[in-house]
C-alpha cells in the first residue's frame, strides 16, 4: 500500500465518521427541538397536557428514572450511579458502531442519537422531559419522548438483525 492509497483510505475513513456523527446530531436535534417545543409550550401556556387525537395526547412530565419512567429516583447517588452507567453504555455503542462492518451500524447509531438527547437531558435538567402518552381507552401506555422512539426503534431493529441474520446463518 503506498501513500496514496493510505490518503485515500483516509478521507474514506473521516468521511464516514462524518456521515456518521451527522445522523447521530440530527437525530439528537430533532428530538432536542421536539422537548424544547413541548417545554417551552407549557411554560407559556401553563398548559401540561394537551389532548391531540382519541389515542394521542401531549402530557408533559420530568422522568427522573431510565427508559419508561422505570426506577424513577430520588436518591441523588442513585440517579448520578444509573447516569455514569447510561454514559458507559453509550461508549460501548460508540465502540461497535466502529467494529460493526454491515448496517446493523445505523441501528446503533439510532440508539446512540436517542441517547444522546436523553442523556443531555439528565445532565441539563437532572431529568428527562417525555410528553408523548399514547392510549387506548383508559390503557395508557408509559409517556416517552422522541428519542425513547429512536432507542427502541434501534434495538426491535437489532433484534430482528440478529433473528433473520441467525436464522439465515442456520439454513
Amino acid at each position: 500500500m503506498d501513500v496514496k492509497d493510505i490518503h485515500v483510505l483516509i478521507k474514506f475513513k473521516v468521511y464516514k465518521f462524518l456521515v456518521n456523527s451527522l445522523f447521530v446530531f440530527i437525530l439528537f436535534f430533532i428530538d432536542r427541538f421536539s422537548k424544547i417545543y413541548v417545554i417551552e409550550l407549557a411554560e407559556r401556556t401553563d398548559i401540561s397536557e394537551m389532548y391531540i387525537t382519541s389515542f394521542l395526547n401531549s402530557y408533559l412530565v420530568w422522568n427522573t428514572g431510565i427508559a419508561f419512567g422505570l426506577f424513577s429516583f430520588s436518591n441523588e447517588f442513585t440517579y448520578n450511579l444509573f447516569t455514569a452507567l447510561i454514559l458507559l453504555i453509550n461508549l460501548i455503542i460508540i465502540y461497535l458502531v466502529f467494529v460493526t462492518k454491515d448496517f446493523r451500524k445505523y441501528f446503533f447509531l439510532l440508539i446512540l442519537g436517542g441517547s444522546f438527547g436523553n442523556l443531555f437531558d439528565r445532565l441539563y435538567y437532572r431529568s428527562v422531559p417525555d410528553f408523548i402518552d399514547f392510549h387506548i381507552g383508559n390503557f395508557h401506555w408509559f409517556i416517552f419522548n422522541i428519542a425513547d422512539i429512536f432507542i427502541t426503534v434501534g434495538i426491535i431493529c437489532l433484534i430482528l438483525a440478529e433473528l433473520l441474520y441467525k436464522k439465515e446463518s442456520d439454513g
